[in-house]
C-alpha cells in the first residue's frame, strides 16, 4: 500500500515513515514515477500522463504504480510539488522590495512558459509539499522591506502569484494571436458596418490599444502594465 499524500510528499526527509523499513528494495520508486510524469507532462502535456503511460514508460504494471502513488490526483499534487522544489528560486539579495515583487513575479512566469501543464493543476494540498513550502518560504521574503504583519505578508504574495497565474493563462492563449488577428482582419469591414455610429468610446479606444499593440490583445502589455499596478498596490501596505 502507498503511505499517505503527506509521507510521499516528505519521502526524502530524514523523519519519513517508511525510513528503516525492512524488505527489498522496490525496483520503481515513487521519485521514479513522478521523474517519468514530468517527462511526460513537459513533453506532451498533462492528458498524456495517465497510469498505463507511465507503466509502459517504467515497464511497470499500472497496480504497481498505483502503490507508489496512490491515485492520479495525488500523482500530480506530487508532479508540482517536485517541479516548485527544481525550480531556480528568484536572487532576492541586495535588491529593493519592488525588485524583489518584480522578480518573483517573472520566475513564477518562466515557470509557466517552461511548464504550462502547471496551470491546469488546481489543487490546494499542494501546500503540503517540501518543494511548495520551500518556494513560499523563500519568495514571502520579497517583502522584507515593507514590515508587514505575518497574515498580510501572506495575502501579499498571494496577491503577486495569483496574477502571474492569470497572466499566464492569458499568455499561452496568446499564442494564438496570429489566428485571432487574421479573423479580426476578415471580419473588420463587417463588423464597422454593424457598430455603425454606436458605441463610440468603444471604437475610440479599441483602435488607439489596437495600434499601439499591433494587435487587439497584447498579452506582453498587459503583463507588463498589470505588474506594475500590482506593485504599486503593494506600495500603499508600507
Amino acid at each position: 500500500m502507498a503511505r499517505p499524500l503527506v509521507d510521499l510528499l516528505w519521502r526524502d526527509h530524514p523523519a519519513a515513515v517508511s525510513r528503516g523499513a525492512r524488505g527489498p528494495r522496490a525496483r520503481v520508486t515513487t521519485g521514479d514515477v513522478v521523474d517519468a510524469a514530468l517527462a511526460v507532462a513537459d513533453a506532451e502535456g498533462l492528458r498524456a500522463v495517465t497510469v498505463r503511460r507511465l507503466g509502459q514508460q517504467l515497464d511497470a504494471s499500472p497496480m504497481s504504480v498505483y502503490t507508489h502513488v496512490n491515485s492520479r490526483d495525488d500523482l500530480l499534487v506530487l508532479m508540482v510539488d517536485a517541479a516548485h522544489a527544481r525550480m531556480a528560486p528568484a536572487e532576492l539579495a541586495r535588491r529593493q522590495w519592488r525588485a524583489r515583487v518584480r522578480l518573483v513575479a517573472e520566475t513564477n512566469l518562466q515557470l509557466y512558459r517552461a511548464r504550462p501543464w502547471l496551470l491546469e493543476v488546481a489543487d490546494d494540498r499542494v501546500a503540503l509539499g517540501p518543494g511548495t513550502v520551500a518556494k513560499y518560504d523563500h519568495e514571502l521574503h520579497a517583502f522584507d522591506a515593507l514590515s508587514l504583519e505575518d497574515v498580510v505578508r501572506d495575502a501579499a504574495l498571494t496577491f503577486v502569484l495569483d496574477f502571474v497565474r492569470a497572466s499566464g493563462r492569458a499568455q499561452l492563449l496568446g499564442s494564438r494571436g496570429g489566428e485571432l488577428a487574421e479573423v479580426w482582419d476578415a471580419v473588420a469591414p463587417r463588423l464597422t458596418a454593424y457598430l455603425g455610429d454606436d458605441f463610440p468610446l468603444a471604437r475610440r479606444v479599441g483602435a488607439a490599444a489596437g495600434e499601439a499593440m499591433q494587435s487587439a490583445y497584447s498579452p506582453r502589455h498587459a503583463w507588463r502594465f498589470g505588474l506594475e499596478r500590482v506593485i504599486d498596490g503593494l506600495a500603499t501596505l508600507s
